[in-house]
């Protein structure tokens, strides 16, 4: 009962928690460390501790692909039509709008001209944030704008490329752009002018098998999930396993596919120097 009977006056010290603000740091999906999310704007959206290539938002990469204030967009009036009449969970034209709402932006690639340390070039951009990056009419019509007008102004083409395939909305015209992008191509390769494709994370399926491989160089980042069919199913095709880094960048370089993987901070870089090389004998 003693023990129960000395009592003793214990003060009470309250440590307030210092508050954080939400969304300062992100953990790292390749090293697993928590990183600093500013710092890593700072380097181009890659890990100062281990290289890993985040996504990288629209704009930066026009304004990493261009000179300062040098960028003119093209074939901006060029817009979606739900020919289809698709519904699901959500129609075609609510699909659209919540992506224009969550990007800020129209469609998944925006095409325009630009100089590049001086040079006049061609640039598009595509932005996985926007329904996957998927290839429909409106994609396909403003890279083919954006080859056309080159080919015409005598211009070389950097495009830089992610998709998860053709846009399932809009069925076969989706399909279409395979083709009507690829002879684009072929008339600009006939002009004598340069066409650059930078593959980034992911690039998959109909751009693929279409405009992203048709350069007369073809350059990747670090990483970059390459192919037409993702691995799990092509792994459930074919019933084996999968050789290691199958359909990433270093791999399909080693196997032919991609002529350099360049790691993004020096990607500017080497676009300049292809470009000097590729458009020795061509007026600009």
């Amino acid at each position: 009962m003693a023990l129960f009977g000395n009592k003793k006056k214990y003060s009470t010290i309250i440590v307030k928690k210092r508050e954080v603000p939400n969304g300062l740091w992100t953990k790292c999906p390749s090293c697993e460390e928590i990183v600093y999310k500013e710092e890593i704007a700072e380097n181009l959206q890659v890990c100062t501790k281990c290289g890993h290539h985040f996504s990288l938002p629209r704009q930066d990469r026009i304004n990493l692909l261009s000179d300062k204030r040098s960028f003119s967009e093209w074939a901006k009036n060029i817009s979606s039509v739900d020919t289809l009449g698709f519904t699901g969970k959500l129609s075609y034209v609510d699909k659209l709008e919540a992506n224009k709402k969550k990007t800020n932006w129209d469609d998944a690639i925006t095409v325009g001209g630009c100089t590049l340390e001086g040079r006049k070039i061609g640039l598009g951009v595509m932005d996985f944030s926007f329904l996957g990056a998927s290839m429909g009419s409106v994609v396909g019509e403003r890279v083919t704008y954006l080859i056309e007008r080159c080919t015409a102004e005598r211009r070389p083409v950097v495009l830089s490329c992610a998709s998860g395939g053709a846009r399932m909305y809009e069925g076969l015209l989706s399909l279409m752009q395979m083709a009507k992008t690829s002879a684009a191509l072929a008339r600009h390769a006939e002009a004598g002018l340069p066409y650059i494709p930078i593959l980034t994370h992911p690039t998959m399926a109909g751009v693929m098998a279409s405009f992203a491989t048709l350069g007369d160089v073809i350059v990747a980042e670090p990483e970059a999930l390459i192919g037409f069919a993702g691995p799990r199913v092509i792994k459930e095709t074919i019933q084996q396993d999968l050789p290691e880094g199958f359909q990433r960048a270093e791999f399909l370089q080693e196997h032919g596919l991609i002529d350099m993987v360049v790691p993004r901070n020096a990607l500017r870089e080497r676009i300049v120097l292809l470009l000097e090389y590729l458009s020795a004998d061509v007026s600009v």
